[in-house]
């Protein structure tokens, strides 16, 4: 198993940014595929980011490309979500989530799941 934490977020204005980080521990994170995902008072929860086992690519929501950057540091067991041009629309509890399939954009394909950290913007 897999446990998940993410520290790093906060409250920022319009056009600020924030990065997020998910630190991993009982397994070494780079058996995983990483996923970013985001939920909304009364939304469901959505993909935002993902990032292959190696770090080599990288998959985006198109509501979030341009703006966020997924990254990974395999040898500190962390994954890091970088939001920059950040908008009120983007207010929602962000989790990072690991999954055993190589690529998966579907919140069912993902095993293990953080606890969610608070992005909130404001206008």
């Amino acid at each position: 198993q897999v446990q998940l934490v993410e520290p790093g977020g906060g409250l920022v204005q319009a056009g600020g940014s924030l990065r997020l980080s998910c630190a991993a521990s009982g397994r070494t994170l780079s058996r995983y595929f990483m996923g970013w995902f985001r939920q909304a008072p009364g939304k469901e929860r959505e993909f935002v980011a993902g990032i292959t086992r190696s770090g080599g690519n990288t998959d985006y929501a198109d509501s979030v490309k341009g703006r966020f950057t997924i990254s990974r540091d395999n040898a500190k067991n962390t994954v890091y979500l970088q939001m920059n041009s950040l908008k009120p629309e983007d207010k929602a509890v962000y989790y990072c989530a690991a999954t055993t399939w190589l690529v998966s954009l579907s919140r069912s394909a993902y095993n293990y799941w953080g606890q969610g950290t608070q992005v909130t913007v404001s206008s």
